[in-house]
């Protein structure tokens, strides 16, 4: 099975894509080392205020699947100081 989370977020102080990506970039980062997912930056990447990251895990339970990318939202709710998250959408196929 493949599980995806999309993550919407809104960076409320950012004033250029570059202060942009030097916010998003760690939180990739921390997101892959901490939680063993694939992440990247996969819309929005024209807007100075606002991100879609989609992180990836492949496994064979479902219950695993979904509660381990729950877990990264509430890491992310919790621990990134940098915006908020206006949507986050997980599927399995």
């Amino acid at each position: 099975m493949l599980a995806t989370l999309t993550i919407h977020l809104h960076l409320p102080t950012c004033a250029s894509l570059k202060e942009k990506r030097g916010r998003i970039k760690p939180l990739i980062s921390r997101l892959h080392r901490e939680f063993n997912v694939s992440v990247a930056e996969i819309d929005l990447n024209d807007k100075w205020q606002e991100a879609v990251i989609g992180c990836a895990m492949i496994g064979n339970d479902h219950a695993f699947l979904q509660s381990a990318l729950r877990n990264v939202v509430k890491w992310v709710e919790g621990n990134w100081t940098d915006g908020d998250i206006i949507e986050q959408r997980i599927e399995i196929l």
